[in-house]
């Protein structure tokens, strides 16, 4: 695309210049969570924000990474290899990898209304499969959804995708913390989710879950690889060029849903058997954490305390210092 013609689609894009992406860490800038092997759990591995979520699956195992590789201007990606295969994919079996938008970031899409505005959804993909994949988009508040396909062309070649979807006048979005938008691209999909047509906006159903997904192969591949950066998504009909962002303002952004602590926190000593320290999140967090330790040997408890005296959440550590704090706060 020429320098003009960026432009031109910036100017057209019906947003501002900068802030247009809704995603966080669309290019797979930070990894908290660190690289996985041998996962058919569903869970956030390596790329903050990103989760996988299997379901029914028998054999299949995965590694989950953050890799060195992208396209054109990106430096790394989302990686998915199988390690072992799904030998055949059951009625009832399905495999993706989603990320979740909060409600309240949502509000200028006008869902609910006879204005709602249409988004368009673009990212780079690359896969040792070629063939279609499906891709939707679910509403939690009117759980109706909406969906469309891509197709990878060419085997271990990064391809830029584009699906752009009508606002939902239907259902509005609420105004809160909670999951407003969830995107789902699909990676093994049994029949009982593809025999109903999702390609306008209407109530959620299982047969309609992954309509026009026909290629399994990923996941029933031995070393298959599918890999995801450079994910953008804006208000409007056009995909404008990436909006790229720090590390700093990504990991920022990141924190506010799960925050990885990799010191020491050395607590006072505070009665016959116990410890007081403090420590404070860097950022707020979207609600109140899951809270997990680890540390250097024995067994211990630790809590965190409300100003009244009674403590929010406790976590099982081993030792006398905490070492490793997670706070987790995913939608």
């Amino acid at each position: 695309m020429s320098k003009a013609a960026e432009l031109a689609a910036l100017i057209g894009s019906q947003t501002a210049l900068s802030h247009r992406n809704l995603v966080i860490n669309g290019a797979a800038l930070v990894s908290q969570r660190g690289d996985s092997t041998g996962i058919h759990d569903t869970g956030y591995y390596a790329v903050d924000r990103f989760q996988i979520v299997y379901s029914g699956e028998d054999e299949l195992r995965n590694s989950i990474t953050q890799a060195s590789d992208g396209p054109d201007g990106f430096s790394n990606s989302l990686k998915i290899e199988t390690t072992t295969a799904e030998s055949a994919v059951a009625s009832d079996e399905r495999v993706y990898v989603i990320t979740r938008l909060e409600g309240q970031d949502l509000q200028q899409l006008g869902y609910g209304t006879s204005a709602a505005k249409s988004i368009t959804v673009s990212f780079y993909v690359k896969s040792s499969v070629t063939g279609t994949y499906s891709f939707i988009i679910y509403q939690e508040d009117g759980n109706d959804t909406i969906g469309g396909t891509y197709t990878i062309n060419s085997a271990n070649t990064w391809e830029r995708k584009t699906l752009t979807f009508a606002g939902n006048t239907a259902a509005a979005i609420a105004d809160d913390n909670t999951s407003g938008l969830i995107f789902y691209w699909c990676l093994m999909a049994g029949s009982d989710y593809t025999s109903v047509s999702n390609t306008s906006w209407g109530e959620w159903s299982t047969a309609k879950f992954f309509f026009g997904h026909a290629q399994n192969g990923v996941t029933t591949t031995a070393n298959a690889t599918w890999q995801l950066t450079g994910v953008q998504i804006e208000l409007g009909e056009q995909a404008t060029p990436f909006e790229h962002r720090s590390v700093a303002d990504e990991l920022r952004r990141c924190k506010r849903y799960y925050e990885k602590l990799d010191t020491y926190i050395y607590a006072t000593k505070y009665g016959t058997s116990a410890g007081l320290g403090m420590y404070y999140w860097t950022e707020e967090k979207r609600t109140q954490p899951t809270l997990t330790a680890d540390s250097n040997g024995g067994s211990q408890d630790l809590y965190a305390f409300t100003g009244s005296g009674g403590y929010i959440y406790k976590a099982t550590y081993s030792g006398t210092s905490v070492q490793g704090l997670r706070g987790d706060a995913e939608l």
